[in-house]
């Protein structure tokens, strides 16, 4: 082949109009929207052609010269045992725990005792230096926050030269288990204070947390999610001024947690969405933006109990499209989940599964590797605008708090789920290893022997609560 053709020769150039050509030639008389069109559950249309973005803005986590935090959960109601998983977690690669108490909304029945000893217990012989810890969202949140303080203490540790994420949001504490321990007034009267302390300490990170994971593995849309998290950073932002403390400088301590699933796509635009309606509301407020710190954790929603190994493949593609959204940690649900309490090989797999997608595919390389994509920025776009709706009809209802006293948001999502339960029931939704490919016969699952948990029903004030679910327990048994 003579090597100067590649020089010489051109090609005409191809417009949206000579695809469309094509594609109608390629469909036949079947309708265009119904072959090739496809829409969120929001109602949000995807295009089968989009055009590249001219000039985007990138949208990257915070520390872009390094990969994600890789979180392991640390779930186990014994302390010891925990205390186990975590060493041996981080020596397999782990940069993080996450520790999840009883009683949390994404606790999932298990979690370790809400008590000072059996965070001392788990945390014993753990670096801080050299782990990020971040204390998942449960009703007992500000009370840890003082024995995590009290654990550093007692090693004459810094806090101030540490990465910690507190983890507090009664909002997501009220709609995931129902019920708050002192009633809406007197949380809103008491926060601040809290907040100012906080200040005192001089403690780096994330101090109070936006968490739409309740709310999606309730069965929200992606803009519900969005909305409701927007609408909890709003409330955040208007008890660091109620503490005076400056929102520029309180701004920074606001951390988000979002829920990834197997949509790649759609996972990847969530986030994205997600930074830059921070921004905007940052905007709002007319303070400096800060970039928005974003805690990831695969969707338990997504998991299923036939066939978990499928899972894993659920996992890596929700754990790729969190960190390629930009996700700052991620934090992947064993396998086994669906069983109950996963074991060491489960826990592997999902601690293995963010190392091989972090040094060995270097996915966290580029920076916003979907920056410009025209269907990624539409749906980032078209994200924005129904989260922001959301965000407004929550506001409208008197905030968080008062829309789920009222059962308003409850209700929003509940209809969402109602209309993706059935679509599941009604076989329009597959799901592989349950109602497409099932197995002929179940493998055992192993598992750490524990028992679930009641959830505590004791409170001040009351809500519809917003429980976990699976889709899978809606499909209708594959013939």
């Amino acid at each position: 082949m003579d090597a100067s053709l590649l020089t010489t020769t051109t090609f005409p150039t191809a417009g949206r109009e000579d695809w469309l050509k094509l594609a109608r030639k390629a469909i036949g008389e079947a309708d265009f929207d119904a072959a090739l069109v496809s829409s969120t559950d929001d109602g949000i249309r995807i295009e089968p052609l989009s055009d590249r973005r001219a000039d985007p803005a990138h949208l990257v986590r915070a520390n872009v010269e390094r990969p994600w935090q890789v979180i392991q959960r640390i779930d186990d109601p014994d302390p010891a045992r925990a205390n186990a998983q975590a060493r041996q977690d981080l020596e397999g690669g782990a940069t993080g725990l996450s520790i999840v108490f009883e009683g949390a909304p994404n606790a999932f029945g298990y979690g370790l005792p809400a008590t000072p000893e059996a965070l001392a217990a788990a945390l014993d012989g753990i670096s801080f230096a050299d782990t990020h810890v971040r204390i998942d969202v449960h009703p007992s949140s500000r009370s840890s926050v003082d024995w995590l303080m009290e654990e550093l203490s007692s090693r004459r540790t810094n806090p101030a030269r540490l990465r910690l994420a507190f983890g507090i949001d009664p909002a997501a504490v009220f709609a995931g288990t129902g019920r708050l321990r002192m009633s809406i007034e007197a949380l809103q009267a008491s926060m601040p204070q809290s907040l100012a302390h906080f200040f005192a300490l001089g403690v780096p990170g994330v101090l109070v947390e936006a968490d739409g994971r309740v709310y999606h593995n309730a069965g929200a849309t992606e803009a519900q999610e969005l909305g409701a998290v927007l609408a909890t950073a709003a409330a955040h932002l208007r008890m660091f001024q109620e503490a005076r403390q400056p929102l520029v400088y309180a701004a920074p301590h606001v951390g988000f947690a979002l829920a990834a699933d197997q949509d790649q796509f759609l996972t990847i635009a969530k986030f994205r969405a997600l930074r830059k309606l921070w921004l905007r509301l940052q905007e709002v407020c007319r303070i400096e933006p800060s970039p928005a710190s974003i805690h990831a954790e695969t969707s338990y929603r997504m998991m299923t109990h036939k066939d978990p190994e499928t899972n894993i493949l659920r996992t890596t593609i929700a754990c790729f499209a969190a960190a390629a959204g930009g996700a700052d940690s991620v934090s992947i649900l064993p396998y086994t989940i669906a069983h109950g309490l996963p074991d060491g090989f489960a826990r592997r797999i999902a601690r293995n599964t963010q190392l091989v997608l972090a040094d060995e595919s270097h996915v966290g390389f580029v920076a916003d590797p979907m920056a410009g994509s025209g269907s990624v920025e539409a749906l980032t776009d078209a994200l924005c605008q129904s989260a922001w709706l959301e965000f407004q009809a929550i506001e409208a209802e008197g905030g968080i708090l008062e829309s789920l006293a009222a059962g308003k948001l409850q209700a929003r999502v509940g209809t969402a789920a109602a209309k993706r339960r059935a679509s599941v029931a009604e076989g329009k939704r597959p799901i592989v290893g349950t109602t497409l490919y099932p197995m002929a016969k179940e493998r055992q699952v192993s598992l750490l022997h524990a028992e679930r948990r009641p959830a505590p029903t004791d409170g001040a004030v009351f809500c519809e609560p917003l429980p976990p679910h699976r889709l899978d327990q809606f499909a209708e048994p594959a013939r």
